[in-house]
């Protein structure tokens, strides 16, 4: 599965931007789509995750700024972010996985990364 994602760039703060991400095919069972960030000199951290029937989780720090949307007919998954934060500031990355038994999500495919900056 090859991931392409888009739409990163330069806003500043109390800005708004959309990042997407296309996915080339559908595995069974692997269909949780995500959204991880990478910010400079800190580790990935997954930021949210859709299911197939649209459940959503999202990290803390973004409730309520950020929505998590896919289309499952073209298999795309998009990333609204408003109300940015210099703290959004990181490569983001979308991902194809799946939720483990215990709760956790394992991604299985990552994308090519989208950097999006917040200036202050």
């Amino acid at each position: 599965v090859q991931l392409q994602a888009s739409g990163g760039g330069l806003v500043q703060a109390g800005g708004s931007l959309g990042l997407s991400c296309s996915a080339s095919e559908r595995i069974f069972g692997i269909d949780v789509m995500a959204w991880y960030r990478q910010a400079p000199g800190k580790e990935r951290n997954l930021v949210a995750t859709i299911t197939t029937n649209y459940e959503r989780n999202y990290i803390a720090s973004v409730k309520g700024r950020f929505t998590i949307s896919r289309d499952n007919d073209k298999n795309t998954v998009h990333l609204q972010m408003n109300s940015l934060k210099p703290e959004d500031t990181a490569v983001y990355y979308c991902t194809i996985g799946r939720w483990s038994p215990w709760g956790e999500f394992a991604p299985d495919y990552w994308g090519q990364g989208t950097l999006v900056t917040v200036s202050s």
